[in-house]
């Protein structure tokens, strides 16, 4: 009678141990391995908790500059859970098992477990089926800790080419980045034919964000090393422009435009279902964004005061603005409040959009990913 209990205990420590091992091992795949968009509960679990920790924090930050300090370390401290995090699981999981091939005690399998993991040696096991274990036990220790080295380079390297666009936009657009400014400046040289290089090179840059900052989700917490900078707010700016270029400018029509708005409004999409932010994914052009139609005007008669050739139907240059805008309004937002941007840009996180956030949160259509096609910018 007391026989079958304990051979039940044992089995259930030795398949809830080959759960948790391979838990580890799918989660640092799906982490750092997987070329794709993934979910992971492990890394969710890391990183949501971590953040609840980090915006206690926040709670005492004195200014802006001090909170984006605290928050520069979210990331990387982040990262350097994930491994520990693993490395836990994979230690009880191997503890279980090797309880469950009739190693005494719990005590006794995780000193052993450990001794393993860590490739101590101080305790092993002396059967070969234990031997075996020991060793693949060593071997995913070292994996895991091999995966997050290998991959910071990629990491750091991507980061660097998203900064460095992003650096580069405060030459053309101001600090913080204004879409009217860059407008301003560009005609101010007189190279306003020259808008089509910056929307290749957007076009390009938005296509690396999406795949990088979905596959390597981590990399949306990385901040800038100038706290008035940040990749959301480049992007609000960037597409701001296009919209206005595609809408108000009285210019010969640029295939280019419409395309770098495209990669913009779906890499913002794609990150945002990757944090299961909701949004409408088939919004209608008349929807409300949280640009308002005297905002809108106001930026007309700036642009028209700085001599830039304008189309001359106010309402209907507004109505096309809005049929751009809506593609990424709610979002653009939602992602600038995930990752803490820096406050009072324009259009992206001054005052005036966080009083109209209500107009922008809209339950999706949807579920998931968005629908493909035109949406809303047919008007422009």
């Amino acid at each position: 009678m007391t026989e079958s209990p304990l051979w039940l205990l044992r089995a259930a420590a030795f398949l809830a141990g080959m759960v948790l091992v391979a838990s580890a091992l799918l989660s640092a795949v799906r982490t750092f391995v997987l070329p794709r968009s993934a979910r992971d509960p492990i890394t969710r679990f890391v990183f949501r908790n971590l953040r609840r920790l980090f915006d206690l924090r926040l709670r005492f930050s004195r200014s802006y500059l001090v909170s984006d300090r605290v928050m520069a370390l979210y990331a990387p401290i982040g990262l350097l859970l994930l491994p520990l995090v693993w490395l836990a699981l994979v230690l009880l999981g191997y503890a279980g098992i090797y309880l469950g091939l009739g190693v005494d005690n719990w005590e006794q399998a995780i000193l052993l477990s450990g001794s393993s993991l860590l490739t101590l040696g101080f305790v092993s096991g002396e059967a070969v089926p234990l031997a075996l274990l020991n060793f693949s036990e060593a071997a995913i220790g070292l994996l895991l800790l091999a995966l997050l080295i290998s991959y910071l380079p990629t990491m750091y390297a991507t980061f660097s080419r998203r900064e460095t666009a992003v650096t580069l936009l405060d030459v053309r657009a101001g600090s913080p980045p204004s879409a009217i400014e860059m407008l301003e400046r560009y005609h101010r040289l007189g190279r306003l034919d020259r808008l089509n290089d910056l929307w290749i090179t957007w076009e390009s840059w938005f296509a690396e964000l999406e795949e990088s900052h979905t596959s390597l989700a981590a990399l949306v917490f990385f901040r800038s090393p100038n706290p008035a900078r940040a990749w959301v707010t480049a992007s609000g700016a960037v597409l701001d422009a296009a919209s206005l270029t595609a809408s108000t400018l009285d210019v010969p029509r640029n295939a280019q435009v419409d395309l770098c708005l495209r990669a913009g409004y779906l890499a913002l999409r794609e990150i945002a279902d990757l944090f299961r932010i909701r949004y409408d994914s088939n919004p209608k052009p008349n929807d409300p964004i949280s640009i308002t139609h005297e905002e809108f005007q106001v930026a007309y008669d700036r642009l028209a005061a700085s001599g830039l050739p304008l189309r001359p139907d106010r309402e209907q240059a507004w109505r096309d603005f809005a049929g751009w805008r809506v593609n990424y309004d709610s979002v653009l937002l939602d992602l600038a409040e995930l990752t803490m941007a820096p406050p009072e840009v324009p259009w992206s996180t001054d005052s005036a959009r966080i009083a109209l956030r209500g107009l922008t949160r809209r339950p999706p259509t949807i579920e998931g990913k968005p629908s493909p096609g035109p949406q809303g910018d047919d008007n422009g």
